[in-house]
């Protein structure tokens, strides 16, 4: 599935290269040149993902790491440190300031994306191109598809990105101000009930290939998929 990725990069062409990679690749792309700059744009919109560049003004990227760390709004975004040093004692620095991989210029495009892949996998699992199957419905992120007995569900990109979270998170059970949060944005304002009226349609759409049953309410905390039976539920 496409990411929304802030790059930090302070070098024009190698920060329009990788903006041009990550859009190939149909991710979401936002950039800038520096840390302030960055964290103005994380503060309005959590990325998937933060590819740092290590020598910015000002701030450093390292030191840009550690903020974001530190913060519990921001302690779980995936890092990966660009920089042109190379030394093991730099790549140590890097990794212990937060970062979760750590690339030396110059790189490929195609090692970039490969590395991308591999973080958001270990770290967001729901934003990797996984193919996730429960109780015979299929979901693939790279085809944007979900099917049961070979016959596709048509969604919407909501009822697509709620589905997909909730299968990358199965058998646990949810609040409304959780999957407010993680599926539209915790920046979003909309109503708790909001998710009430997607779900609705999730179920309506699952009940073409009779797997309306999977997205359980749980009275009094929210919603859950699960394949097995509903305990408590309406």
């Amino acid at each position: 599935m496409a990411a929304t990725i802030l790059v930090v990069e302070d070098e024009p062409a190698i920060q329009e290269l990788i903006s041009y990679s990550l859009r190939q690749a149909k991710h979401t792309v936002s950039s800038t040149k520096n840390a302030e700059e960055a964290m103005k744009i994380i503060n309005h919109t959590l990325p998937d993902l933060v590819l740092l560049d290590w020598m910015l003004p000002g701030m450093s990227g390292a030191d840009f790491a550690r903020m974001l760390r530190r913060a519990a709004r921001t302690k779980d975004i995936p890092i990966i440190m660009l920089t042109a040093r190379a030394d093991e004692s730099d790549k140590v620095t890097g990794l212990e300031s937060g970062a979760d991989d750590y690339i030396t210029k110059p790189f490929s495009p195609r090692e970039l994306l490969a590395r991308i892949k591999a973080v958001l996998r270990r770290r967001a699992p729901e934003a990797a191109d996984d193919v996730v199957e429960i109780g015979g419905l299929r979901l693939d992120s790279a085809t944007h598809r979900v099917t049961a007995n070979e016959i596709e569900v048509v969604l919407g990109p909501t009822e697509f990105r709620l589905l997909h979270y909730l299968m990358t998170h199965s058998e646990r059970v949810h609040s409304r101000s959780q999957l407010l949060d993680q599926v539209w944005g915790d920046h979003v304002f909309v109503e708790d009930r909001t998710v009430d009226v997607h779900i609705r349609r999730l179920r309506k759409a699952l009940e073409n290939v009779d797997k309306d049953g999977l997205v359980q309410t749980v009275r009094g905390s929210g919603y859950r998929l699960s394949a097995g039976q509903a305990v408590n539920a309406g």
